[in-house]
């Protein structure tokens, strides 16, 4: 692509919003200042040839990327973190900003070394040619100049405009899915998103040597990446891919596919009081039909939090519950979800459609007595169990319809208090 159309698309207001290309304007100065070559590289670029907004700002210095970090603080504030190992930094970007995201990553360009596949690697400063040649693929191996008479300069060694034009994903050495057999899950991501396809030399990667190595790859790895693969809208497309490829088995053996059915629960109900949480919802929706152990073998090897842990343990739990709590009554239904956490009781609505879940979550968990333990210490109830026995049968009550007002709930109290029976209203 010619500078001139590059430059187009780099004013184009709907892929690179004014303040992003302002501040990365003020990177670039600054970069210049200290005699260090400046560009956009990765999914910027990948994104920005596509015509489409970009979301990405990683930028690459031929110089030191912690030493302009710090200099980026000094003059605008925000917060740097550095990465000392890697030459790189993080800097979170000043509030007054107002920019997504908030984060902006600075890399000194690079050489890689594995010491062994799956390892981080050993780093070394380079030039941003050695640096485009140690990425993951052709179409993320592009880099524009952001500083100078060079702005709006694609550097492509590796073909990558020609691979997003024949809309493939290509691996730039044979052994780069067994350096790092995360970037088969980036892979997938691209595929989906972009409806790519990877070449066959890509494919032929994802062998058994590559797969063994993934299986060692430690839980909290191999989450982050499904993580992003639920951020994803066509996530459902991406699991399935995952499956067919084998990765799930060489994970663990346990690993379920995902159910295709499901793939229109993760948006939420906005009109529900509950915390929306989609990666959440989608691992309760994925591991929901596994039996209790395997639901804890699994968040195990994923290295789930406990509280996502807690989340898919009861979804899984009440969905093969569910068929004997049918019957219930409201009260019933009531006592036994209110201990659960409601985004697990609405997954389980979703694959069920038992609307007693949607009751419990949008009235039933809301209803409470007039009644207080105050009101019962001056009615002359010494403090003990009986005034929670009195407390959950008042609220019974109200949820199973044998009281409907204030009136009726006085009098069936004056009742439990006296030990006399109460027929209902």
């Amino acid at each position: 692509m010619q500078k001139d159309e590059v430059l187009r698309l780099f004013l184009d207001p709907d892929l690179v919003p004014p303040e992003k290309r302002v501040l990365l304007s003020n990177i670039a100065d600054l970069a210049a200042s200290l005699n260090m070559p400046c560009y956009a590289v990765g999914g910027f670029v990948r994104d920005l040839l596509l015509g489409k907004p970009v979301n990405d700002l990683d930028i690459v210095v031929e110089g030191d990327a912690i030493k302009l970090g710090n200099k980026l603080v000094e003059i605008y504030g925000g917060r740097l973190i550095p990465h000392f190992p890697f030459r790189t930094a993080i800097w979170q970007l000043p509030s007054t900003f107002d920019l997504q995201p908030s984060t902006l990553d600075l890399i000194t360009a690079r050489k890689e070394t594995y010491d062994k596949p799956g390892a981080l690697p050993t780093v070394a400063p380079a030039t941003i040619e050695d640096d485009l040649r140690r990425r993951d693929f052709t179409i993320n191996a592009m880099a524009l100049r952001l500083d100078g008479e060079g702005l709006g300069e694609i550097l492509d060694p590796l073909k990558g405009q020609t691979d997003l034009e024949r809309r493939v994903i290509r691996a730039l050495h044979p052994k780069s899915l067994l350096d790092d057999p995360t970037r088969i899950f980036r892979a997938i991501r691209y595929e989906g998103r972009y409806s790519f396809q990877m070449d066959s030399s890509t494919l032929e990667q994802i062998n058994e040597e590559t797969l063994k190595v993934l299986h060692s790859l430690s839980g909290e790895r191999l989450r982050h990446e499904f993580d992003l693969i639920l951020d994803e809208e066509r996530f459902a497309v991406m699991m399935l891919r995952v499956a067919k490829l084998g990765i799930l088995d060489a994970i663990h053996p346990k690993m379920p596919e995902f159910n295709q059915d499901y793939a229109d629960f993760l948006e939420m109900d906005a009109q529900l009081d509950i915390q929306a949480d989609r990666r959440t919802m989608g691992y309760m929706l994925w591991f929901m039909e596994l039996a209790e152990a395997d639901v804890i073998l699994l968040a195990n090897r994923l290295d789930f939090t406990n509280e996502l842990t807690l989340a898919v343990w009861a979804a899984a739990q009440l969905k093969r519950g569910l068929v004997h709590l049918t019957d219930m009554r409201p009260s019933e239904w009531t006592y036994a979800l209110e201990k659960l956490p409601l985004l697990s009781i609405y997954a389980v609505y979703l694959v069920s459609r038992e609307n007693s879940l949607l009751s419990y979550i949008s009235i039933w968990r809301h209803v409470k007595p007039f009644t207080t333990g105050n009101d019962l210490k001056a009615r002359g109830l010494p403090p003990g169990p009986r005034f929670g026995e009195i407390l959950l049968r008042l609220r019974a009550a109200w949820l199973d319809g044998e009281i409907a007002n204030g009136s009726q709930e006085e009098t069936l109290l004056d009742k439990l208090l006296a030990g006399q029976p109460w027929q209902g209203a």
